[in-house]
């Protein structure tokens, strides 16, 4: 497997890829249609070179992922919105009103903010309570470690909560089209609809990944770490949020470009977790995620300079696969 740089995430009935500056958002619209939209986002990175020292930059990462995924998010639900005209309330008035041309905008922070004060109660100060709510734990290691395994725990419940609607099953399925489509091309093949399906649904930078790791790296640091008092305690579970985001950003950076055994195997539980958020696409989804690719990654040439005397090991097997499917598909065709 070679690094393409390229990444995404799955939106409402769709995909967003990204590569460099450049990202484009595919979407199947109500009437089957795919609408793409391309446009380019320059990373707080690249315009002050000091954001891409190492552990810093996972920080500034972080942040902008979630700023293009909401942006890319709006875009695809706007093609979902209701048709039904309704009289705006008194209140979306008053927004409209007050904020004019700057309100979607407004509203994109105010929704950022709100996800992300509601993910610090759950994911990181509930647990902490919890801890200290048991009396018979015993020790500060101890503790830590207990109040990991819960985070891990409320995680996996939640994601198993909202993977019983249905619009998120099928943004799971989008995300296993996304992760398919780059490990498609990182071992060297065509990106064609069969190629793409007989491809894992499971990639070691994911997202997913990215949380696990926070995760585990957050038992190490709340074992190393572990101030006096209960109001300082959760304090710090949101002061060393940047810091072990930048250390978990560094960890799944060199996860995602290196084949070394050790890697594997310390990136093999966050692998697992894509169990949770990755299901096995359509092939229309995949057509999808194709059109999102092929808007910003130029995988051909890719494919010439790093894969010359053709797919890799593994991209072979898989080609015989994909062969074995094609097949099928006519036969039954």
């Amino acid at each position: 497997m070679k690094y393409s740089g390229i990444g995404g995430q799955a939106v409402i009935e769709g995909i967003m890829m990204k590569n460099g500056d450049e990202y484009a958002v595919a979407v199947r619209k109500p009437d089957k249609e795919i609408e793409v939209k391309k446009d380019v986002y320059l990373s707080f990175s690249e315009r002050h070179k000091w954001a891409k020292l190492p552990f810093i930059r996972g920080i500034f990462a972080f942040g902008e992922s979630m700023v293009l995924g909401m942006r890319a998010l709006t875009f695809s639900a706007s093609f979902f919105e209701d048709d039904e005209e309704e009289k705006p309330s008194r209140f979306e008035l008053w927004l409209e009103k007050t904020f004019g041309d700057r309100l979607e905008k407004v509203l994109m922070t105010f929704s950022m903010v709100l996800a992300f004060g509601l993910a610090i109660v759950i994911f990181m100060w509930l647990p902490l309570f919890i801890t200290e709510s048991l009396g018979f734990i015993e020790g500060a290691n101890l503790k830590a470690l207990f109040e990991g395994v819960i985070r891990i725990l409320i995680f996996i419940a939640y994601i198993k909560l909202i993977s019983r609607t249905e619009d998120i099953k099928r943004t799971f399925m989008y995300h296993g089209a996304e992760h398919k489509c780059i490990n498609c091309i990182e071992h060297g093949m065509p990106l064609t609809v069969d190629n793409v399906a007989v491809s894992s649904k499971e990639h070691k930078r994911c997202g997913t990944s990215f949380i696990f790791i926070v995760m585990i790296i957050s038992i190490l640091f709340f074992m190393v770490l572990r101030p006096e008092g209960l109001l300082l305690r959760f304090v710090s579970r949101v002061v060393l949020i940047p810091v072990i985001a930048g250390v978990s950003y560094e960890f799944l950076r060199i996860a995602g470009r290196s084949d070394n055994p050790i890697i594997n195997i310390l990136s093999r539980p966050g692998m697992w977790m894509q169990g949770l958020t990755t299901k096995e696409p359509e092939d229309d989804q995949i057509e999808v995620a194709i059109e999102a690719v092929n808007a910003v990654f130029d995988w051909r040439s890719y494919e010439a300079e790093n894969f010359p005397e053709g797919p890799d090991e593994l991209g072979t097997k898989l080609l015989e696969r994909a062969e074995s499917r094609r097949r099928d598909k006519e036969s039954v065709a």
